[in-house]
């Protein structure tokens, strides 16, 4: 999960907890960690290879901006076929249209309200870890 809200980042991590889809959740803090984090360089040169489950990609990140991750993870042929959701506040049609040229899975606009936003994460969990049909070799 590439997130800058400590406080969104908690509430996802809740909300899927609460439906036991949190086994192994990583949070990255900004851009450039999660690129570091997917391709196993820097301080994450010695974790064991493979690719997430599914990334929860916020657009507004620090150092490298989640377009910018997006473009990287979907023209890399080891990362491409990761599903990519992005979590996002941006309602800009602009950031959607991007997001999709780019080849993003899913967009979902972050809900303001409290439950309506743990709702929101409970369904994208349950749709990614139990109803979508992930690539081969996952």
């Amino acid at each position: 999960m590439v997130e800058d809200d400590p406080k969104d980042v908690e509430l996802t991590l809740t909300a899927l907890e609460d439906y036991n889809l949190a086994n192994e959740v990583v949070v990255v803090r900004d851009g450039e960690e999660a690129l570091n984090y997917l391709n196993c360089r820097n301080e994450y040169a010695e974790r064991s290879s493979g690719n997430p489950a599914v990334m929860l990609l916020d657009l507004k990140l620090p150092k490298v901006d989640g377009l910018e991750v997006l473009r990287q993870v979907k023209s890399n042929d080891a990362l491409s076929l990761i599903p990519v959701v992005v979590l996002t506040s941006s309602r800009e049609e602009k950031d959607l249209i991007a997001s999709y040229k780019l080849g993003v899975n899913a967009y979902v606009v972050k809900p303001v309200d409290f439950h309506e936003f743990v709702n929101a994460i409970k369904e994208l969990g349950v749709f990614w870890a139990v109803i979508n049909a992930p690539p081969p070799g996952s």
